[in-house]
């Protein structure tokens, strides 16, 4: 993603670490520059609140339960190779199930 403006950092790199910022998992200098092009991004910011409302949803659905070290490694290892690649693929099976009410 871009916007079309230039900025220090591209929108796609700020996109794909936007995670870590919200978790407060990058240092204070990588978490300037991303606060900076988000102060001056309207595009990135707004796809900054959309993870970060979604964070706060989790935070709330799942009871503050933490996953294992291995299994966040392990995702956050996908998530920054997949934004890196910039392809998404995802598999969504559906089923439904049918309930009759008997008289």
């Amino acid at each position: 993603m871009s916007c079309g403006e230039h900025h220090e950092t591209d929108c796609s790199e700020v996109l794909s670490e936007v995670w870590l910022f919200l978790d407060h998992e990058c240092d204070e200098k990588r978490k300037a520059l991303l606060q900076t092009h988000l102060d001056e991004c309207h595009p990135c910011l707004e796809q900054y609140g959309i993870e970060e409302h979604l964070k706060a949803l989790l935070a709330r659905k799942c009871g503050g339960e933490h996953a294992p070290e291995e299994l966040r490694r392990r995702v956050r290892a996908h998530l920054f190779q997949t934004t890196r690649e910039g392809t998404v693929e995802v598999d969504v099976e559906v089923t439904t199930t049918t309930t009759t009410k008997a008289d």
